[in-house]
C-alpha cells in the first residue's frame, strides 16, 4: 500500500515537472522568436498574441515533424536537414497564425538567427 502511494506521488511530481518544463520551453521559444523577428528582415510579428500563438504553433509543428519523420528541427541539431526543416516550420507558421508574416528569405535568415539565439539562451526553444 505504501509503495503504491509513493508511486502515485512520484507520478504527480513528474507531471508537475512536465508542465513547468513545457511552460519554460514556450517562454524561451517566445523570447527567441521575438529576438529573431526583431533581427530578421522579412519577418514580422504584429502583436504579443501572435508571438505567443506563434511560439505554440512552432512547438507543435516541431513536435509533429520530429514524431513523423524523426528529423530534429534544430538549425544546428542535424546539419543542413535540420536547418531547412526549421526554415520550413517558421515559414509554415504564418499560415496558422494571424499577424505572423515571414518571407522565404526571412524564414531562412530567421532559422539561422533562431539557431544562434537558441544556442545562447538556455532551454530548448524549438
Amino acid at each position: 500500500m505504501a509503495e503504491q502511494e509513493r508511486r502515485d506521488n512520484e507520478q504527480r511530481e513528474n507531471r508537475g515537472v512536465d508542465i513547468s518544463g513545457i511552460l519554460i520551453r514556450l517562454v524561451v521559444a517566445a523570447i527567441v522568436l521575438a529576438i529573431t523577428a526583431f533581427l530578421t528582415p522579412g519577418f514580422r510579428i504584429e502583436s504579443i498574441w501572435a508571438l505567443i500563438i506563434g511560439a505554440i504553433v512552432l512547438a507543435i509543428l516541431d513536435y509533429v515533424i520530429t514524431r513523423v519523420t524523426g528529423i530534429e528541427a534544430s538549425p544546428f541539431g542535424k546539419g543542413i536537414v535540420g536547418f531547412i526543416t526549421a526554415a520550413v516550420i517558421i515559414y509554415a507558421t504564418q499560415y496558422f497564425v494571424a499577424g505572423f508574416n515571414v518571407s522565404v528569405w526571412g524564414a531562412i535568415i530567421g532559422a539561422l538567427i533562431f539557431g544562434i539565439v537558441d544556442a545562447i539562451i538556455p532551454g530548448k526553444a524549438m
